[in-house]
C-alpha cells in the first residue's frame, strides 16, 4: 500500500476511488471498501481511498478534542489490510472547505483518473456540501466515471456510523461500540509513571498517556486485554477521576491492572482492547473497601475474558 499526504506527484492512468472520512473503518465502511476492492480487482485498476485530516466537522463546527476513533496511520493500516492499494490523506482546511464540488472532482480526476466512484449514501463534497448524490450522478458523464452509492449498514434497525460509535463510547457501552466496529474498540498509548497508589493498594497499574484528540470510553471500570509487542494480557481498566483519593480532580485518568502478569511497562507503547464495562466508578469510604471491590472486579473480568481459575491479583 502507498500513502500520500497530497495529490502532488500522484498521477494515475486509471483508478477506482472511494472518498470519505472513514473514521474507525467500522462495519459500514468495511462494506463499502470491500465492494471498492472487488470492483478494482475486476477492472485491474488500483483501489484508491481519499480521506481527510482533520475531519471536516472538526474544522467546520469546531468539534472539541476526544473525537477521533483512530489516527490517520491506523486508518491507513486498516484500509491496506482490506486490500486498498493507495491511501491519500488530504489536509482539510479553509481552502478545501471553499472548493466547489465541480472543481474538486476536476482536481481528483486530473490526478487519479478514476473510472468508478464509491461513496456512502449520506456523502457530499465541496463547498456547503453541494456535491450530493444527485450532483455526483449528474457530473458523472462530464467527469467520466460511474457512481456507486452504498446504503447504510444496519444493525438492530439503526445505521452504523462513527457518530453512534462515539456515543456508545461516551456512555461506556464498549460492547456496542465493538459490535459497530466489527472488532473491540482499541486505545493505544504510552505508559507513564503515576503516583504509585495502585501498587500500594496491592494492584499495580499501567497509566496510559494517549493522543488527546482520541475518543475513549466514558468513566467506569472495564474488562480489557492489554496488547504489548504482539502479546496480550488480561486486565481490569479504570477510567475516571479517582474519587476516593482525589475528589476534586477533573482530569480523567486511564489505568490498567494486569491480572496474571507482572511487567515493567514504563515508557512502552501498549494498546488497551475494551471488551465489557464492569461498573460505574464510585467513591469508597476507605482503601480496604476499594480493595474488596477491585477483587470483585477482577473475578468478574476473568469470567468475561474466558479465563479459568483464580489467577493472580
Amino acid at each position: 500500500m502507498s500513502r500520500y499526504d497530497s495529490l502532488e506527484g500522484l498521477h494515475l492512468s486509471a483508478s477506482v476511488l472511494a472518498v470519505g472520512s472513514f473514521d474507525g473503518v467500522h462495519r459500514g465502511h468495511q462494506a463499502l471498501i470491500s465492494a471498492l476492492v472487488e470492483d478494482a480487482r475486476r477492472l485491474d485498476h488500483p483501489a484508491v481511498v481519499l480521506t481527510f485530516f482533520p475531519h471536516p466537522p472538526v474544522v467546520l463546527r469546531g468539534r472539541r478534542p476526544s473525537f477521533y476513533l483512530m489516527s490517520p496511520d491506523e486508518k491507513a493500516e486498516a484500509l491496506a489490510a482490506m486490500g486498498v492499494n493507495i491511501v491519500v490523506t488530504l489536509p482539510f482546511d479553509q481552502a478545501t472547505e471553499h472548493t466547489t464540488a465541480s472543481d474538486f472532482l476536476a482536481l481528483l480526476q486530473s490526478h487519479l483518473s478514476f473510472r468508478e466512484l464509491w461513496v456512502g449514501e449520506d456523502f457530499a463534497l465541496g463547498y456547503r456540501r453541494e456535491g450530493n448524490q444527485q450532483f455526483l450522478e449528474h457530473a458523472s458523464s462530464t467527469h467520466g466515471y460511474s457512481l456507486h452509492v452504498v446504503p447504510p449498514f444496519l444493525m438492530g434497525g439503526e445505521a452504523v456510523s462513527s457518530t453512534r460509535i462515539r456515543e456508545a463510547l461516551r456512555s461506556g457501552d464498549v460492547a456496542r461500540a465493538g459490535a459497530y466496529l466489527g472488532k473491540p474498540f482499541a486505545l493505544p498509548g504510552k505508559v507513564t509513571r503515576g503516583v504509585g497508589r495502585g501498587r500500594r493498594l496491592g494492584f499495580p497499574t499501567a497509566n496510559l498517556e494517549f493522543w488527546d484528540e482520541r475518543a475513549y470510553p466514558g468513566v467506569g471500570v472495564y474488562a480489557c486485554w492489554v496488547s504489548v509487542e504482539g502479546r496480550r494480557y488480561a486486565a481490569v481498566t479504570n477510567i475516571g477521576l479517582r474519587p476516593t483519593f482525589e475528589p476534586d480532580n477533573q482530569r480523567p485518568t486511564i489505568e490498567a491492572h494486569l491480572l496474571d502478569a507482572s511487567l515493567d511497562l514504563y515508557d512502552r507503547e501498549i494498546t488497551l482492547v475494551f471488551v465489557e464495562r464492569l461498573r460505574d466508578e464510585r467513591r469508597f469510604g476507605d482503601a480496604e473497601a476499594l480493595r474488596g471491590q477491585i477483587r470483585r472486579d477482577i473475578a468478574r473480568a476473568r469470567e468475561l475474558l474466558g479465563l479459568g481459575g483464580e489467577g493472580r491479583a
